[in-house]
């Protein structure tokens, strides 16, 4: 009975082609851009990916890695103080203007690391050499500043030169780093020119990088330096799930990305409860006639619940691959944002599955209430 049960849906192609491909474009609609939603916020957490440190010290009014209130240079001293502490160096980050050969200006994010260990260096190097950033006016780009450049018809290799606030920046070294939520290319130097290239201020430490001690309680290091007054400590994983509740709950990225997988759903239900519906319409006369020669209501609603299943499976096999074939795409070229992890696949699912259990209670409903006996008339 299941065998025919599927014969009858296979059987009528338009409308089983009618719930795959609107089963198919709602599990495409919500794996696509709920992936594009977990990619755009993990492009908030760059920094912190990009630095690779345990511990970050912070004002304490910083919520998040992408707002930065100065230090003062104290500061780095009496973290260095605390028990537990292996090492600290300070770090500078800071949005400045670059000017291009050609005088046109491109923003970067110019970071400075810790001019004797370079904590927090890019963990890929494509092109020449980390230790060469100890050079005079030196500096690493990496795979988004060639890219922009680029396109203002400016080819950037190792020996190019551009300027920052004036001063010369000479490229010793060509990195990959992770994209990041402003879009603007990684620019890389030691902490001490950082400083001759950022406009005259009182403070200009940005973040302290901290390694505990081996035997460290983490937890209990991050209180001891939060209690040094003015300051605040964040693991880096806590740090950047900070960073993305932050994005979460202040801008309209959920809601904007939300609709869109709201409007999927319901057009989802709609298109596939509808057709469903007819398709049950449709061949009621043949689950009528298994009513009069003795089938039993159990067996007709699993009937439907398969017919109902193996759309809906099938429908989310394909949403799900062609989204995934649009994620491997836009990788290659970096953008949009996109990252899928599991649970993308269990929400796109169960979804899927919703709307296969209100398919299926539609059709249950109308062959329960069908009479046997209309197939007489």
């Amino acid at each position: 009975m299941m065998r025919l049960a599927l014969k009858m849906l296979f059987g009528d192609r338009a409308k089983y082609a009618m719930l795959v491909c609107g089963l198919t474009f709602c599990a495409l609609l919500m794996t696509q851009q709920t992936s594009v939603f977990c990619g755009l916020l993990l492009w908030t957490t760059a920094t912190v990916r990009n630095v690779r440190v345990p511990i970050w010290v912070a004002d304490a009014k910083v919520e998040q890695v992408n707002e930065v209130v100065p230090l003062r240079e104290i500061d780095l001293q009496r973290v260095r103080s605390v028990d537990d502490v292996q090492w600290a160096v300070p770090l500078f980050w800071s949005i400045l203007q670059a000017r291009l050969p050609d005088g046109t200006f491109q923003a970067v994010q110019l970071t400075g690391l810790d001019s004797a260990t370079l904590v927090g260096r890019p963990g890929h190097i494509r092109e020449g050499n980390i230790e060469d950033l100890r050079l005079p006016n030196a500096v690493i780009v990496d795979q988004v500043a060639i890219s922009k450049f680029r396109k203002r018809g400016i080819e950037l290799h190792v020996g190019s030169t551009f300027e920052i606030n004036d001063k010369e920046a000479r490229v010793v070294a060509i990195c990959e780093t992770e994209r990041s939520f402003l879009g603007q290319p990684y620019v890389f130097t030691t902490y001490s020119r950082a400083l001759e290239y950022s406009p005259p201020q009182r403070k200009l430490l940005s973040f302290i990088l901290v390694q505990p001690k081996p035997d460290a309680d983490v937890p209990l290091l991050l209180e001891r330096i939060g209690s040094l007054g003015g300051l605040r400590a964040f693991s880096s994983d806590d740090f950047a799930r900070r960073t993305i509740e932050w994005y979460f709950k202040n801008t309209g990225i959920p809601i904007s990305f939300g609709t869109v997988v709201l409007m999927g759903i319901i057009v989802g239900i709609a298109i596939a409860g509808q057709t469903f519906y007819l398709f049950i319409h449709e061949n009621i006369r043949f689950m009528a006639a298994l009513k009069a020669m003795g089938a039993g209501r159990f067996l007709l609603i699993r009937m439907v619940t398969l017919q109902a299943f193996t759309v809906g499976f099938t429908g989310y096999g394909l949403g799900v691959g062609l989204a995934a074939g649009f994620g491997n795409a836009v990788l290659k070229k970096g953008e949009p944002p996109f990252y899928m992890p599991w649970q993308v696949l269990v929400f796109s699912g169960a979804v899927i599955l919703l709307i296969c259990i209100i398919s299926a209670l539609v059709g249950v409903i109308k062959v329960i209430r069908a009479e046997a006996a209309m197939v007489f008339k």
